[in-house]
């Protein structure tokens, strides 16, 4: 904030309409040192990032038992005659309704992920999907994903 003096008068000499006079103290802080230190540090860390080591290497123990990870989804089709004879396709072997979570359960043992893709017939009502992904869920399915096709001439959004 600018200061006000008052101006003396000196050698008899008196100055007009000028009574007082407005000085500024150097009490604000010069920050354009303060960026270049900034700007300096900031070149000297993105210079030497990459030069800095990523982590630690790891030896892993070695087992003779183990197996491969069976990481292949399993995939769940609902036919169009889904409604008449209460059939889905399980890994290509067509299984009733009421015995899809059993075969579901034996299926997921010894599988890392537990998810499964559900291919429902556009024909298909949706409560007869949902009827399928209860019993998905009943035997054990964390995720069930539906995939679909891109609609043609549609709007995209």
């Amino acid at each position: 904030m600018p200061k006000v003096e008052q101006v003396s008068q000196s050698n008899g000499r008196s100055r007009r309409g000028r009574g007082q006079r407005v000085t500024t103290a150097l009490a604000e802080i010069n920050v354009v040192p303060l960026v270049d230190v900034m700007l300096v540090l900031l070149i000297i860390f993105m210079v030497s990032a990459p030069m800095m080591q990523q982590g630690f290497s790891v030896q892993l123990a070695q087992s003779t038992r183990s197996g491969a990870i069976n990481a292949e989804p399993i995939y769940v089709q609902v036919p169009s005659t889904f409604m008449r004879d209460q059939s889905v396709v399980f890994e290509g072997d067509p299984v009733r309704l009421s015995f899809l979570a059993e075969r579901v359960k034996q299926e997921l043992q010894g599988r890392t992920s537990q998810d499964v893709y559900l291919v429902p017939d556009g024909q298909v009502p949706w409560q007869a999907v949902t009827l399928v992904m209860d019993q998905l869920k009943a035997g054990g399915v964390q995720n069930v994903a539906v995939p679909t096709t891109p609609a043609t001439g549609g709007r995209s959004r």
